[in-house]
């Protein structure tokens, strides 16, 4: 018998590969969506409030996120119906074309009634779309390629929203209304070749919308997630207001600040995720998101608010990406689409209570009081973080 003097180094098992022909056609429905809900968000309320008033700006608004939130929760049943490619193709539609009956009428009901449809159809998009994607990427590299995703919807975020307002201010509101259209349009090109549907055999009713959120395996991360989106929804709405003393700089580069830092995040967090268990970044996530809200408080500071943006930004993003890496690893094939409208409406659920909740209490206590408590309402969730560390 002999000896191996030099035994042959172990090698790694090779990494199955991450960005596929299929996803990178997906990237192009992902851009086109992020554009056609991004370009018009903040140019239809100028739009009714140019028809009508202020309260008719909030009421667009208003109507657009609570159509998203109710038709999130009912997207997977018609998933189960259509599949994936008929159900992403009907609210790329929804979402791109009511804004072409803009371009005819400019009445206060007409736009209330777009911003539903559209926001019909933009939950059946990031649903549709959530579920697809998750089943292109593959398992042991989920979270790196939700990372990537968040890239690609990110950048386009990022130009599209304030492009919007540009073209508005200099050319009217049409140009920005037909390119919304034609962006989303555009996007169901590559949807022949997304799958059709995800195999249910094993998904069953168990991990439905509804079964779902009995599970607290599916609850926890959730509500984990939702403690920062209500942080969001106070930062994004109130911030410009508590720098209003400040110069103009300091509230566009903090609500600069806080998107590229989580989408940056997303990146870093996701094969750190993938190597180690997502579940091991949320107490690190949660805690940053509440420093950096804590920061902000120091409103009369701009490196404060600037720092405390980017702190914020650095823990939200790695709480997107761990959260729904978390959550898809815990259901069977064919309860992507469940997991994907618990997490979407999560995240707007969360921002529309963060907004609503500080307009409460915000002229009786001020801004830095409300941001303070804003940081201090982070803090119960890490109890569910600690509860949740398994992977």
């Amino acid at each position: 018998m002999t000896t191996d003097l030099h035994p042959r180094p172990r090698t790694r098992p090779a990494r199955t590969g991450l960005v596929s022909r299929a996803l990178l056609l997906r990237f192009v429905s992902i851009v086109g969506a992020s554009i056609g809900f991004y370009l018009p968000l903040s140019v239809v309320p100028l739009y009714a409030k140019q028809a009508g008033s202020d309260s008719a700006a909030g009421l667009a608004t208003v109507a657009l996120l609570l159509a998203t939130v109710a038709c999130e929760l009912v997207t997977p049943r018609l998933i189960a119906r259509l599949g994936y490619r008929w159900a992403l193709a009907l609210g790329l539609v929804l979402l791109g074309t009511p804004t072409l009956v803009l371009t005819m009428s400019d009445d206060i009901w007409v736009i209330i009634l777009v911003s539903v449809v559209r926001g019909a159809g933009f939950a059946i998009t990031v649903v549709a779309g959530g579920a697809v994607t998750a089943l292109l990427i593959p398992k042991d590299r989920r979270g790196e390629g939700l990372a990537l995703v968040g890239v690609v919807s990110g950048v386009p975020t990022l130009l599209a929203l304030p492009a919007g307002v540009w073209v508005a201010a200099h050319w009217g509101y049409t140009p920005v209304f037909v390119m919304t259209t034609v962006a989303t349009l555009l996007a169901l090109l590559p949807l022949p070749a997304l799958p059709r549907r995800a195999d249910t055999a094993q998904a069953g009713d168990h991990h439905g919308v509804v079964a779902g959120l009995r599970d607290p395996a599916l609850t926890r991360p959730a509500t984990i997630f939702a403690a920062t989106t209500a942080a969001v929804g106070v930062l994004v709405t109130f911030l410009p207001l508590a720098t209003s003393g400040q110069p103009a700089w300091v509230a566009a580069s903090a609500l600069l600040a806080q998107p590229a830092a989580a989408t940056l995040a997303r990146l870093f967090v996701g094969r750190l995720g993938d190597r180690h268990g997502p579940a091991r970044l949320l107490v690190p996530g949660l805690v940053l998101s509440a420093a950096g809200m804590a920061a902000l408080a120091a409103t009369g500071t701009p490196s404060a608010v600037i720092g405390g943006a980017l702190v914020f930004g650095v823990g939200f993003g790695a709480l997107q990406n761990a959260t729904l890496t978390l959550m898809y690893a815990r259901v069977p094939s064919g309860g992507e689409s469940a997991v994907s409208a618990i997490w979407n409406a999560a995240y707007d659920l969360g921002m529309a209570a963060g907004a609503l909740g500080a307009g409460l209490v915000i002229a009786s206590i001020g801004y830095p009081l409300t941001f303070a408590l804003t940081a201090a309402a982070i803090l119960p969730a890490l109890g569910l973080a600690h509860r949740d560390r398994r992977p």
